[in-house]
Parts: structure tokens; C-alpha cells; sequence
């Protein structure tokens, strides 16, 4: 359980091997985003690539492993990683005598705290507790013998347990934790960021987006010592959050929220621009907020000298340059990119859909008859599945156009507005420019009267 506290690119985990770097040049972001992460997140990350047998070797992915583990206190896990690489079953001696510590500090950490885990453990009390609103240090010293070190105590267990891959404990003790601890705010926001790895861990998205939001709100409101501390934070939150954002529901509206605004959008200009490959496929994807596709030009336009991937690339090769081939070469390379991404595999056939669907839309839009055979090629499937792909559209009501299947053509039909939309754009402006007229005239009565007032002023004195 790691807070960031040093640079803003600063990694607490242990480095990922070099020779997991190796796949880089193919886009993977694995460890680019593990420098931000806390070392027990990287696990989900190493497990799906592990899975992944064309990209990296089993060997440089169990030392990668080995190496997350050696600061951690899962020793059972490393000791069957390590037999696991090395091909034995005996274990080093090291790794024995690390065993014997672990235990002995969970036996030492227990005893310190023993008054208070019983009121913990006692689920029940504790809600009493709760609802008596009694659940604090000064009530549970002065009726229960609990003092404040023992209430730092149990910090320091709830952050062993963590260590030891008690996620589940460690996210309720570090909650409890938080409701005593009343002086030290800074071991409350180191608290909550670890309830916020623990919850991630468990798959706990609905607790761990409300931790996310309560990080966000601290961060923003927090004073720092200095402008790079906070941009520090935000880059965390940012990396930790899309766990959340790609397995929520509502994931893919909060991601596009948080990443526009400001402050947000600075961070991930300012150090992390990758961010903008999960930023774009949000965006691509959801079809709701497709008002955001000509915001998110215009950002991959500013940096793409700084980062540029295929997913970028797609939408500046359709948006930008209109270029229909180049937006299908990176249409193939997107699906690569997709397949071999621990966030955005789940995605994959949605943004296959959505993208094919805005290079029909952009093409269709500067072109009154379409060749089905050359738009099959432009979608990057075949005649049979594209004609098919199009009446579908067509039928769902999402597109004026009709068929000529002796021609193999797709005629456009000629949209004009309704006479609604029209009378709403030619007035849309009128309330404001009445507005302003009024103000105008206002303040030129105003002056008017202000030379005329001394005036009549000189006139009464004489």
C-alpha cells in the first residue's frame, strides 16, 4: 500500500524487467503505467499479459512477478513463483527466513492493537456504535481502554494486511481506521488511498468509485507544499481510476468527465499523455457523448508531438486529414492494439463498430452514391458482411439512404433540416443579441443623462 510522495513519475513498485520493454515499440503501456501504480495493481496487469503468450515470454513475466514481490509480504505466492522459474521445489533459505518475520511481525502488530480488533471484529457493536454516533477515539478510550496508540497501530496492521494480500481486511480495517483517526490528517489520506487499491483489487467498483471521488474532491481541495505534489496526485488518480472507469457501468460517462475537465486534462497533457489512447476509446465508444469526438481532435491535434498511437492515429487520419485508407490501415491496428491491452480488451468489438460506423458517416458525408465493393475495403470487411452491416442501418433508422443492388451502390438521401431545426438556429442568438441591444441602449440613455444632468445644473445656479 503506496501513497506517492516523491516525483510525478516516481514508481514505488519494483521496476518492471527491461526486457519487458521490448513489446513497447507495439504499443503496450504496461510499463508505462506500472510507474504509477502501487506494486499489488501491477499483478492484474502481469496476469493478462501472462496469458498472453505472443507477447511476452513466461520467463521475463514470472521475473516480473518476482521482482513486485520481493517488498511485499506474500512470500507463499513468491516462494511458488520462484519454483515455478527456476524448475525446483525446494526453497531458498532467504525466503524462509523472510516467511518467519512476516509471521512474527502479524503476532507482534496483533498484540498491540488486541482491545481494539475485538470492538472491530464485533460487526454488530460497531454498527451500534455507528448509529449512537459513539464510534470515535474519545468515546472508545474513555469506555474501552483504547488509546491512540493503539488507534495507530492498527494503521500500521491494516497496511500489513494489505502486504500480505488481505485485501478484504485491509479495506474494512483501514474504514474503521478512518472513522478514529481524528488528528492525523495526512495518515487519513494515505488511508484512504490504500481502501482505494484494496476495493480495486476486490472488484469493488461501486466502493471503489465512491473512493475515487472522495480522493478527487481531497486532491482538489488539499493544500500542498507545492504545485508538483498535487500534480503528482492527479497523475496517480488518473492511472489507479481506469480499473474503475473500464469496469463500471457507468465507467465510460465518467471517464470522459473527469479527463475534460481542466485540471484533469492539464495533468495528462503536462505527464501522462498515453492516457489519451483510454481517453479516445472512452470517447469512441460511448454513444451517447459523441459531442466529445471534435474536443478530442483537437487534444490528440496539440500532442501528438508527444504521443501518438493507433488508436490516436485513427481518429486524426479520419477526422483531420480525411485520409480513408490511412484510417483503415490503423482501423487493423487498433484491433491489435485492443486485443493486447489489459483496459480496453473488453472494449474491442464495440470500437471495431463505432469506428467503422464514423468512416461510413465521414464518407457518406461527401458522397451522394457509394460503391458497396469500395466501401466493404474501407471498412475493412467483406462485400456480403458490409451490405449487410449498411441495411441494418438503414433499418435501425440511423440512415437516410437506400440500396441499388443492380448498381452494388448505396444512394444518399438528401437530409434537410425540418423546419423546426431551422427556426431553432435562426433564433437560438435572438434572446442574447436582445439582451445585449437592451444593455447598450441602457447605457446609452444612461450617458445621455449624465451630460445632460450638469446642464440643468448650471442653468438653476444661474
Amino acid at each position: 500500500m503506496a501513497v506517492p510522495t516523491s516525483t510525478a513519475t516516481a514508481n514505488v513498485g519494483s521496476p518492471i524487467p527491461q526486457s519487458l520493454y521490448a513489446f513497447s515499440a507495439n504499443f503496450d503501456l504496461t510499463p508505462v503505467i506500472s510507474q504509477y501504480l502501487d506494486r499489488h495493481l501491477i499483478f492484474p496487469l502481469l496476469e493478462f499479459l501472462e496469458a498472453k503468450k505472443d507477447v511476452y515470454s513466461e520467463e521475463d513475466i514470472l521475473k516480473a512477478k518476482l521482482d513486485l514481490l520481493a517488498k511485499t509480504n506474500m512470500v507463499d505466492f513468491a516462494m511458488d513463483i520462484h519454483k515455478k522459474l527456476v524448475k525446483t521445489e525446494e526453497t531458498p533459505a532467504e525466503m524462509k527466513s523472510r516467511r518467519e518475520a512476516v509471521v512474527a511481525r502479524l503476532k507482534e502488530l496483533n498484540s498491540q492493537y488486541s482491545p481494539l480488533l475485538k470492538i472491530i471484529e464485533n460487526e454488530d457493536f460497531v454498527k451500534q456504535l455507528r448509529q449512537e454516533k459513539h464510534f470515535n477515539a474519545q468515546f472508545l478510550a474513555e469506555n474501552h481502554g483504547v488509546t491512540p496508540e493503539m488507534i495507530e497501530a492498527f494503521y500500521h496492521y491494516a497496511k500489513f494486511q494489505y502486504e500480505c494480500g488481505n485485501y478484504s481486511g485491509a479495506a474494512r480495517y483501514l474504514f474503521h481506521f478512518r472513522a478514529l483517526n481524528q488528528t492525523n490528517d495526512e495518515r487519513n489520506f494515505s488511508a484512504l488511498w490504500g481502501k482505494f487499491g484494496a476495493e480495486i483489487l476486490m472488484q469493488n467498483w461501486e466502493e471503489a468509485l465512491k473512493d475515487l471521488n472522495h480522493l478527487k474532491d481531497l486532491i482538489d481541495s488539499k493544500n500542498f507544499t507545492s504545485p508538483l505534489k498535487q500534480l503528482q496526485q492527479r497523475t496517480w488518480l488518473i492511472h489507479w481510476s481506469l480499473f474503475v472507469f473500464f469496469n463500471h457501468p457507468t465507467g465510460r460517462n465518467g471517464i470522459i468527465d473527469l479527463f475534460f475537465s481542466d485540471k484533469y486534462l492539464n495533468a495528462i497533457q503536462t505527464a501522462c499523455p498515453h492516457i489519451l489512447r483510454y481517453l479516445t476509446t472512452a470517447v469512441i465508444t460511448n454513444k451517447r457523448r459523441r459531442n466529445m469526438l471534435k474536443d478530442m481532435v483537437k487534444v490528440i491535434q496539440q500532442e501528438s508531438y508527444t504521443y501518438r498511437d493507433p488508436i490516436t492515429e485513427f481518429l486524426e487520419a479520419l477526422y483531420v486529414n480525411f485520409d480513408f485508407e490511412g484510417a483503415q490501415v490503423k482501423l487493423r491496428e487498433c484491433e491489435k492494439v485492443l486485443t493486447n491491452d489489459f483496459f480496453l480488451v473488453s472494449t474491442r468489438d464495440e470500437f471495431i463498430e463505432n469506428a467503422r460506423l464514423f468512416i461510413f458517416e465521414t464518407y457518406c458525408r461527401i458522397h451522394q452514391c457509394v460503391d458497396i465493393t469500395m466501401l466493404a475495403e474501407k471498412l475493412n470487411m467483406d462485400r456480403e458482411s458490409a451490405e449487410k452491416w449498411i441495411v441494418n442501418l438503414i433499418r435501425n433508422a440511423r440512415l437516410d439512404a437506400k440500396i441499388d443492388s443492380k448498381a452494388n451502390t448505396v444512394i444518399m438521401g438528401t437530409q434537410y433540416p425540418s423546419v423546426y431545426q431551422r427556426v431553432i438556429e435562426k433564433t437560438k442568438g435572438l434572446s442574447f443579441r436582445s439582451s445585449v441591444l437592451a444593455n447598450n441602449l441602457a447605457k446609452t440613455e444612461l450617458a445621455k443623462y449624465e451630460e445632460e444632468e450638469p446642464v440643468q445644473e448650471e442653468k438653476e445656479t444661474e
